[in-house]
């Protein structure tokens, strides 16, 4: 963790130098792109505007994760100011109306200190307004309380609106133009500000009751709003669409028998239409004004998180303990697939569905793969290791387990029972890996994969037999009951399986895990396409081979082990079947030493099995056999008493034992390159045993060309006990095929010896 924070923190370093030119008030883009391109050729500016648009890209990802990173806050943010602004207004309104009363009181004890006191002239004129007409505006004062009265009680918010509007109107006019009386006036804002608060209670009523739908809803929030109480609106609109969604969950009732994906289905259709009319209406109705886009962000999450809870409670929290990924994966699909549908209304709220489904789906993906595992492995304690092909069983899919598409169209490779259940249950889960993908979740299901096939390789090596003894190595790979493949054949089957599986059938089944290509590509150029793609999908294809290679290893020991010691721990490859050959030469009869000829059987009859084993991979085969003779030659090259007994022993090497030695290994560079594994290493590690036993030969004063017969006396030995031990006729007129891979191998290889330098 503390790498990965380490390496975000470099990149941030690195990124915000890229852009410090960029940040300077006195930019200048013609100077800048002038400077860059000066001198540029054609390839270079294209390279140039490649990495402009990369630092595009990674500033509009940083910017990404900085808002994302701290969106909740900026909501909370706004939603606190949008609350204190309500605040600030609603004492703004409380200090006006306490002021106006004020100075109303004042006014009023000023008029009755001057009741006594009344002109001749005002008693005049009051005589004479006795019988004056009441003016129009005077009508409308008294008429306007009860007008508003009748249009409340009526519910008849429009013309509602209006009056209070035309009495708001009536009032600023005359309090401008000081028309009427203070007294007067204040009994008209009086009766105004109390029908005002009646009609907003009653628009509330109206939009709490669960019966109000659709338009109704809308014109009262609408009518709320334009009396000025915006953030009760909105709250109002947002709790009327959650109580309509809630009373109709109430007919949604999941059971123990019930489809968790029917179950999800049903809810996200309640769930998110709810949302999704919600964000509709208050687009609408209050626009884009950021208070209340963040309200109804809120909101929303709010409502997912909720709607997330019940879909584990009753839908994911049983499918993903018993390793239902593919259960597990629809609900997430189904709930995703309506969440997308909000991004239309600008509601982006997929990434927060899937980090509340994530631990689910991981838990599901874990116990999957812990099923893989269990399973394999309980197989594998009954496996007969005899490779067959995949029985009949059809995949979703619509191919047969077990079917690969090559270059040559579909095939059906032979695994052993244990191998073909692997393989079933690795192609089913890589069917369900959907929205692995969009949960970041791949790399972490190839991983796991990867842990399950070494655990099986695991119980492989178990399955060799003498390889008991690195029990130690696996107290952590499960069940430790396997079945001994003890004939060679079942021994290479243990290799055809891993093989198989790790070149070709997970990976291909992994490709599932690329993003899809255009329906129009070509299938075989979107596979290869994929590959190069996608580099994380190469390694994870290199780290099954390197685990098959354990297995490979193991193998090549063992085999070894067998042709070099005997049942005793004697060793049949002992300085002294060299050094005591000094005598009469010719009682000799000159022949490949006994353990290279048993190596050679032993290659002959693997190689002639793996043929069988390894139809369209025999270059599996051929290495195979080539680090089972590397690991011969490797090993008499490293055995140090060997060696001392060579150059320092009470004996010194003869030369028939130096005939006899070199004899050995022209023997092993003969065979190997006619099978077509002598490679460069295991050339060069006999080069070298050879140029050490010559340079032993000629610590002893002798020169040991003088007593080596010529390369082509080696190599016809050489050939005639290949043949003779393999069965083969000889060839009717006694002379080598020089079409043979061995007839350029004696000179390449003696060759090599004299080029070691002189003794």
């Amino acid at each position: 963790m503390a790498s990965r924070s380490r390496a975000h923190a470099d990149t941030g370093t690195k990124l915000e130098q890229n852009l410090h030119v960029f940040q300077s008030d006195h930019f200048d883009a013609d100077a800048f792109v002038q400077s860059k391109c000066h001198s540029l050729n054609e390839k270079e500016i294209r390279q140039l505007c490649s990495y402009l648009l990369d630092l595009k890209r990674a500033s509009a990802e940083e910017m990404r994760r900085s808002v994302y990173a701290n969106y909740t806050a900026f909501i909370r943010t706004s939603k606190e100011i949008s609350d204190l602004e309500g605040e600030l207004s609603s004492m703004k309104n409380l200090l006006s109306t306490q002021a106006t009363l004020i100075h109303g009181l004042a006014e009023g004890v000023h008029i009755d200190s001057l009741s006594d006191v009344v002109p001749e002239s005002t008693l005049d004129r009051s005589s004479t307004d006795e019988f004056r007409e009441p003016s129009d505006l005077e009508k409308w004062l008294t008429e306007f309380p009860d007008h508003l009265d009748v249009l409340l009680a009526e519910r008849r918010v429009d013309e509602a609106l209006l009056s209070l509007d035309e009495g708001e109107r009536v009032a600023s006019e005359a309090k401008e133009k000081k028309t009427l009386g203070h007294a007067v006036l204040l009994s008209l804002q009086t009766a105004i500000a109390e029908r005002r608060q009646k009609l907003a209670d009653q628009l509330a009523e109206i939009a709490c009751q669960p019966s109000t739908r659709g338009a109704e809803l809308r014109a009262a929030i609408l009518a709320l709003k334009k009396l000025g109480d915006g953030p009760r609106a909105h709250s109002l609109l947002l709790n009327a669409h959650y109580q309509k969604y809630q009373f109709n969950m109430k007919n949604l009732r999941p059971s123990s028998t019930s489809y968790g994906g029917a179950y999800t289905a049903a809810l996200s259709q309640l769930v998110f239409s709810g949302i999704a009319q919600a964000a509709t209406d208050s687009l609408a109705i209050f626009g884009k004004e950021p208070a209340y886009t963040s309200e109804l962000v809120m909101w929303s999450t709010k409502q997912i998180e909720a709607f997330a809870l019940l879909v584990k409670r009753h839908a994911l929290t049983s499918s993903a303990a018993a390793g239902g990924l593919r259960d597990a994966a629809e609900c997430v699909q189904i709930a995703l697939g309506h969440c997308s549908l909000l991004e239309a209304r600008g509601l982006a709220l997929c990434p927060v569905l899937l980090k509340l489904f994530r631990p689910s789906v991981e838990q599901a993906l874990d116990a999957n793969l812990k099923r893989i595992e269990e399973s394999t492995a309980a197989l594998a304690a009954a496996d007969d290791w005899e490779l067959t092909h995949p029985p009949s069983v059809t995949r979703t899919s619509g191919r047969p387990v077990g079917t690969v598409l090559g270059s040559t169209g579909a095939y059906q490779h032979k695994l052993s029972s244990s191998a073909h259940r692997f393989n079933l249950m690795v192609q089913d889960f890589f069917e369900d890996v959907g929205p692995l993908l969009s949960m970041q979740l791949g790399g972490k299901a190839l991983e796991g994969l990867f842990q399950v096939f070494n655990a099986y390789v695991n119980t492989l090596i178990r399955a060799l037999p003498g390889s008991m003894e690195e029990e130690a190595s696996f107290e952590d790979s499960g069940n430790k009951i396997v079945r001994m493949a003890e004939t060679e054949a079942q021994q290479i089957a243990l290799l055809a399986n891993a093989s198989l599986l790790a070149d070709e059938l997970l990976p291909c089944a992994a490709m599932k895990l690329a993003p899809l290509a255009n329906h129009k590509d070509d299938l075989q150029r979107r596979a290869s396409d994929r590959q190069s793609r996608h580099p994380e999908q190469r390694e994870w294809k290199k780290r099954l081979v390197n685990s098959v290679d354990r297995l490979k290893d193991s193998f090549c020991q063992q085999h070894a082990l067998d042709l070099i010691f005997t049942e005793e721990g004697d060793s049949h490859l002992t300085a002294e079947m060299y050094i005591n050959m000094e005598g009469n030469a010719d009682e000799i009869e000159w022949f490949p030493s006994l353990i290279f000829q048993e190596l050679y059987v032993k290659l002959n009859r693997m190689a002639a099995i793996a043929a069988d084993m390894f139809v369209g991979r025999e270059r599996f085969a051929i290495l195979l056999l080539m680090r089972l003779t590397e690991t011969v030659i490797l090993w008499l090259s490293q055995d140090q008493s060997f060696w001392d007994d060579i150059e320092e022993g009470p004996k010194p090497l003869g030369h028939l034992g130096l005939q006899q030695f070199y004899l050995d290994m022209k023997f092993v560079t003969c065979f190997a390159s006619q099978g077509r594994y002598l490679s460069r290493n295991l050339l060069r590690v006999v080069n070298d045993i050879i140029s050490k036993a010559m340079s032993a030969f000629a610590a002893t004063g002798m020169d040991p060309y003088s007593v080596l017969p010529d390369d082509d006396w080696f190599t016809d030995i050489a050939q005639d006990a290949m043949e003779r031990l393999s069965g083969k006729p000889k060839v009717a007129t006694g002379e080598r095929d020089l079409n043979s891979p061995t007839a350029s191998v004696s000179a390449q290889s003696m060759s090599s010896v004299r080029s070691h330098g002189s003794y």
